[in-house]
């Protein structure tokens, strides 16, 4: 519809003159104090009593405040004091842990949130939204959320979307004017720019007022959160159901109740693998923080958990795959039938029109690269009152400027070819011909831009653009040339088995061209938006697998192709940066705007920011998404593979009838507990990236944590290891050792194992030998911790009564060693074994081929 301006644009009133220069900082501070932040305080942060609070209600926190409390009722006064204080360890490392990532998120929030362009002091800086005062002058744009309410004082082509207060999702035309002069703190400036005065702010905005924030994320479960969910229920079910038993087997034998429940206690304490939740938040909210160092913003850390598995990488072409550094490069003139370098005229009138449907200030790329060429040939736009602008609309768009030159009405439109042409109703063949020199511009890689013009002498303006008399002018081709850096991002993509497809509203030859220059592969076929529109969505599925180039393509048809992806089974990420590409960015399983050059739309709208643009840090966002998914997994074997023999070393005695049946006590347990869990949460997150993670296939959707030869392998690995140290203890225990011997053999010996285990399981592929020169700044510490531990336990008299052990010879303690070594290092060999067998498969398979 027609816009009816009432002022010139860039026209500035004498109240607005007055109040051009904006507040001084004396007048912020004092409002600051009177308003507060603008902040909705709506969803307060986690505080440190939430943290303790939530640590408190951990069922391991619970058994250990259990355990405590028998021993003193049991009258172990030393044992008892010893479990309080192994409370305040784990729940100092827990809350370690949680500000740890608290920390992190915050951090990750802080660098998310945009910031707004104000004029303090006659000089426009930008601020954090937070520090935004009533009475600031802000300025806002296309794309941007405005950031609270504020009045209209200056503006061009401004409409507004106000769905979040209205759940209408139709732009709202703004001017000055009275009635229509005001805009919502969360609306969106849907096309345009503005200066307005903020009047409301934080909480007494209409948003604060009616209770709504959209600056929080609902955070649901992810696939992989409810599968570690799944994980630890069933540990803890189990520990449950070895608690019943244990303690009544116990009872049975000895009728002693108190002590009977100790022992159950034991063992549903070493059962239960509360290391993993704390491991997965850390890993997620740790490495979130640290892409975020890399120049990848992650809003949503469980974002992360998709990486890994994306399979699919959807494009843009202007400003991701190429510079978005636009520049007229040649001009074909539709009169004299000629193509020419915008430098060897004096005057064009294709640029002539096309400055004129240009903003005067313009911020889009290709209006700044036509004002650029007006300027470089000097030509002179003379001063003209605008009297109507029709907005960029339609499939394909087009957008109007309506003047009024020394009394003549003079409509000027620039847009795609195809709309151009359609409103110019120019006859077939000359049609054809147009096309023809559009086309061998496209075939050049460049963009096109169709332009015409109209004298309006009928009275009143039409409500629609397209009902000018249109005369065809020309057409304006841009040269965007690619980032030199792609074809290289491709090669790593390509390697690491991941799709790329080209979503492009460009003509087919420039698509195509760029996609050969940039090495995309594809089959010189392609598919435009009318096609994926009208298509069903089971033949836009066979469509989606078999193309590569999307062209012509609009916000609709890309969600629609998006969704179609998803929907056949894939994880999609896409890129976008305009205001259109919210709804396919939300749509994706893992959206990626770019920070500088994207609107604030897209930014929050997606999941991954790359903050300069570089689409190089995309291939890094997969490859550091796969390292942390692939340090989990080390993680979560790890714990599997050591609580087995914990388990059962507590559990099979008693069920087998031997003499010493229960030789663990809860102190035993949570010591090791207390070296398992920053091993676990802490040591594998700081391992680095194995060199083969980018060679390897994207993980399947929906694919359960572990395959079977995965589990099957820390199954093993902890069965094993629960084997030597149960031999150890029957054999002992079979020559007549006491029970104080027999537990520190078996005690040594699973810290041993344990420490061997953790570095055997930095890779499941390569061996120590490789391992050992991984970059883990944790390795020494972890080492020299564990075995500060087991030499304190073993040379300090006072611990080593309080653990109840005995010193054990050199003989006794190599025989630990040796065990360990033996119920660890079999795993090195297998990965040998492993490894020769990979490179014997992948030998013959190149044979094959040549």
């Amino acid at each position: 519809m027609i816009e009816n301006v009432q002022h010139i644009p860039g026209y500035i009133s004498e109240e607005t003159k007055i109040i051009a220069n904006g507040l001084t900082e004396k007048e912020v501070q004092n409002l600051q104090l009177e308003f507060g932040k603008n902040v909705l305080q709506i969803n307060s942060s986690k505080r440190i009593f939430r943290i303790l609070w939530d640590i408190l209600r951990e069922p391991m926190f619970l058994l250990l405040l259990l355990a405590g409390a028998l021993y003193f009722v049991l009258g172990d006064r030393a044992e008892g004091l010893m479990m309080i204080v192994a409370l305040f360890l784990v729940g100092a490392i827990s809350v370690f842990q949680e500000v740890k990532s608290s920390h992190a998120l915050g951090a990750l929030r802080q660098l998310t949130e945009p910031k707004v362009k104000v004029v303090r002091e006659g000089i426009e800086k930008q601020i954090d939204i937070d520090d935004l005062v009533p009475g600031d002058i802000i300025s806002i744009e296309e794309g941007e959320k405005v950031p609270c309410d504020a009045m209209v004082i200056e503006e061009n082509d401004l409409s507004v979307n106000e769905s979040i207060l209205t759940g209408e999702s139709f732009p709202i035309e703004k001017n000055t004017q009275k009635e229509s002069n005001f805009i919502y703190q969360g609306t969106v400036i849907n096309s345009g720019r503005c200066k307005a005065k903020a009047v409301a702010t934080g909480m007494h905005t209409r948003l604060g007022k009616i209770g709504k924030s959209i600056t929080t994320y609902a955070e649901s479960k992810t696939q992989l959160q409810r599968q570690v969910d799944v994980f630890v229920k069933r540990f803890a079910a189990f520990g449950i159901c070895a608690f019943i038993v244990i303690f009544f087997i116990n009872y049975l034998h000895s009728g002693q109740f108190v002590a009977s429940l100790l022992f159950g206690l034991t063992l549903a304490m070493s059962a239960i693998p509360e290391e993993i939740p704390v491991a997965f938040s850390s890993f997620m909210a740790l490495g979130a923080y640290t892409m975020s160092k890399l120049g990848i913003i992650s809003r949503q850390p469980q974002t992360i958990e998709n990486l890994g598995a994306v399979n699919i990488i959807c494009l843009d072409k202007t400003g991701t795959i190429t510079e978005n550094k636009m520049k007229v490069d040649a001009i074909y003139d539709f009169e004299n039938d000629t193509i020419v370098k915008p430098t060897d005229l004096e005057f064009s009138h294709v640029l002539f029109y096309g400055v004129l449907s240009s903003e005067k200030d313009p911020f889009d790329a290709m209006e700044k690269a036509i004002v650029e060429a007006c300027t470089d040939i000097k030509l002179e736009i003379p001063e003209n009152r605008m009297v109507g602008e029709y907005a960029l609309r339609g499939h394909p768009p087009m957008m109007t400027h309506v003047y009024n030159i020394d009394g003549t009405i003079v409509a000027a439109a620039k847009g795609a070819l195809e709309r151009i042409l359609n409103v110019c109703r120019l006859p077939e063949e000359v049609e054809n011909s147009v096309m023809a020199q559009a086309k061998a511009m496209a075939l050049r890689g460049h963009r096109v831009l169709a332009v015409a013009c109209a004298i309006h002498s009928n009275g009143d303006l039409p409500l629609e653009q397209d009902d000018f008399d249109w005369k065809f002018i020309g057409l304006l081709s841009f040269y965007d040339p690619p980032r030199p850096f792609v074809k290289n991002v491709f090669k790593q993509l390509y390697d690491a088995e991941i799709e790329i497809k080209l979503l492009t509203g460009d003509f087919p030859e420039t698509a195509l061209s760029i996609a050969s220059e940039t090495g995309l592969k594809h089959k010189k076929e392609y598919v435009n938006g009318e096609q994926v529109m009208n298509a069903s969505v089971k033949e836009l599925k066979t469509i989606a697998k078999q193309t590569e180039i999307f062209v012509r393509m609009y916000p609709e048809a890309k969600l629609k192709l998006i969704e179609a992806l998803i929907d056949d089974g894939n994880v999609v990420a896409m890129t976008g940066d305009g205001v259109n590409d919210g709804p396919a960015l939300k749509a994706a399983n893992i959206g990626i705007a770019l920070g500088n050059k994207g609107t604030d739309v897209a930014r929050q709208s997606a999941d991954l920011i790359l903050t300069d643009d570089d689409l190089g840090k995309l291939a890094d966002a997969i490859r550091h998404g796969r390292k942390i998914f692939a340090n989990i997994k080390k993680a979560i074997r790890y714990i599997i593979s050591i609580h087995i023999p914990i388990i059962l070393t507590a559990s099979m005695p008693l069920l087998l009838g031997w003499e010493y049946p229960n030789i663990f006590t809860p102190i035993h347990i949570i010591f090791l507990e207390l070296i398992m869990g920053p091993t676990c949460s802490i040591f594998f997150e700081r391992e680095p990236v194995e060199e083969h993670i980018m060679k390897m296939p994207p993980r399947k959707k929906g694919a359960w944590l572990f395959n079977k030869g995965e589990f099957l392998v820390s199954l093993i690995q902890g069965f094993v290891i629960a084997f030597g140290i149960l031999l150890l203890y029957y054999v002992f225990m079979s020559r007549g050792s006491s029970l104080v011997e027999v537990r520190t053999i078996v005690f040594t010996t699973l810290i041993m194992s344990n420490i061997i285990l953790t570095f055997a399981n930095r890779s499941f592929n390569d061996t120590f030998l490789k391992t050992i020169r991984y970059k883990n700044n944790l390795v020494l510490p972890v080492l020299i911790i564990s075995l500060g531990f087991l030499v304190a336990i073993h040379s300090v008299s006072f611990i080593r009564e309080l653990f109840g052990m005995s010193v054990l010879s050199f003989q006794q303690i190599t025989i630990c060693m040796a065990t360990a070594l033996i119920s660890v290092g079999w795993f090195e060999l297998y990965k040998m074994t492993l490894r020769s067998n990979i490179a014997s498969i992948n030998t013959d398979h190149k044979h094959t081929f040549e």
